[in-house]
């Protein structure tokens, strides 16, 4: 979640443009959750309940938190340029409990906006936190055997599939199986495990052992080529083992009454937690995109419109994250009383889901939730970029955690 830089703050805006790419896609989810009459009814990828339409909003934010975190292992790399392993370990290691501070306190109170915080979610902020922490620690080991190391959490997690997780408890939670596991901490607080860090913390490695393609004396056109190949050999690799429906999903596909429903089978893979498929179609487009985008330069970025822009929210992903949660919570809240609801109904806890302004089969469709999510992201912008040219002109110690 750091901003891409090299030694002379020189920036990678490849990786600014993705991340903020992803940005901008997973403010669409969050919009769904909030706003959308369906969201606490059914899954939207439930090929027998959903639309096309509804099935592809939910889809294509399935990119966000994989390349959110293998970005943000990159970044960790990257930074090795400029900090000794002990400061950047002490730099990992504070900034993975801060964030881990914040997906409790300050993401906790956005969901019930209640200061007795009802319930704490561990979702990606956690991972990345918890993530952090190791990698304090892992960076100080041979690259090699980081790479190996994070290759074989990827590749083999799945195997753990098998385990009933209802007889392993909380930890087995935290590790692997998450998949929103309650657990109740006292009476009157439940902790919700969203997204267990064992695999995860598999994808941030790898993505640190992929920053080792941008040093210098790496050249561009290798860069470029093995970034492609390995993006076009991940998804090659999605559909032959998806098809074999042997290993790499917990979840098979199945042939269906037609074309496209056997197609939306074939796609819809397991997040909770992430598999090895779902990570392969996530990140193989991913290094495509790198690999096209490599040649944006200080020149490009400033003059193409389109590109400046995604550039500004990838340049301050943690800023934007907490920001674009409690505007959209915001605007579902304004939305709850504009439907005729007051503040003294029971529902302000919500009826089914425990999140404020919320209520199972209200909301709207999913056009507005499209009009909502472009107001955000349109709204956010003078505020991101206001901080991304504040972090440009100064060097304060705290923004490194911002």
């Amino acid at each position: 979640m750091e901003s891409a830089e090299l030694k002379l703050n020189k920036r990678i805006y490849s990786i600014d443009l993705l991340r903020g790419i992803i940005m901008v896609i997973m403010a669409l989810d969050h919009t769904r959750d909030f706003i959308h009459y369906d969201a606490f009814l059914h899954d939207p990828l439930d090929i027998e309940t959903t639309s096309l339409a509804l099935y592809f909003t939910r889809w294509i934010t399935h990119f966000c938190a994989p390349i959110f975190i293998f970005l943000s292992g990159v970044s960790i790399y990257l930074q090795s340029f400029r900090k000794s392993k002990i400061d950047l370990s002490k730099f990992l290691f504070k900034r993975g409990l801060w964030l881990i501070f914040v997906e409790f306190i300050i993401m906790g109170f956005l969901w019930s906006f209640n200061f007795q915080f009802p319930m704490f979610f561990l979702q990606v902020i956690w991972a990345i936190g918890i993530s952090m922490v190791f990698m304090s620690v892992l960076i100080h080991l041979p690259y090699i055997l980081i790479l190996i190391t994070g290759s074989l959490i990827v590749c083999l997690h799945n195997v753990l599939d098998g385990i009933n997780s209802t007889h392993q408890g909380f930890f087995w939670d935290v590790l692997h199986n998450g998949h929103f596991a309650a657990h109740a901490i006292n009476q009157d607080h439940t902790l919700v495990i969203v997204y267990p860090f064992l695999p995860w913390l598999g994808v941030m490695m790898l993505g640190y052992c992929l920053g080792k393609l941008y040093e210098q004396t790496i050249s561009v056109d290798f860069r470029r080529n093995f970034l492609l190949i390995k993006g076009i050999g991940l998804i090659l690799f999605f559909i032959l083992l998806r098809w074999s429906n042997y290993y790499g999903d917990p979840i098979p596909w199945s042939a269906q009454n037609d074309f496209l429903h056997t197609l939306l089978s074939f796609f819809n893979v397991n997040k909770y937690p992430p598999s090895l498929l779902f990570l392969c179609i996530t990140l193989g487009p991913a290094l495509i995109v790198l690999s096209l985008t490599d040649s944006i330069n200080a020149s490009i970025a400033s003059s193409n419109k389109l590109v400046k822009i995604f550039n500004i929210y990838g340049s301050v992903p943690f800023f934007y994250y907490i920001l674009h949660f409690y505007l959209i919570h915001l605007v579902a809240g304004v939305l709850y009383f504009t439907r005729g609801h007051a503040w003294s109904e029971p529902d302000i806890i919500a009826n089914g889901p425990p999140f404020a302004f919320m209520v199972s089969g209200e909301g709207y469709s999913l056009g507005i939730v499209y009009l909502v999510w472009i107001l955000v992201v349109i709204s956010l912008y003078p505020l991101c970029k206001w901080f991304s040219e504040y972090r440009k002109r100064n060097s304060h110690w705290w923004l490194g955690y911002v």
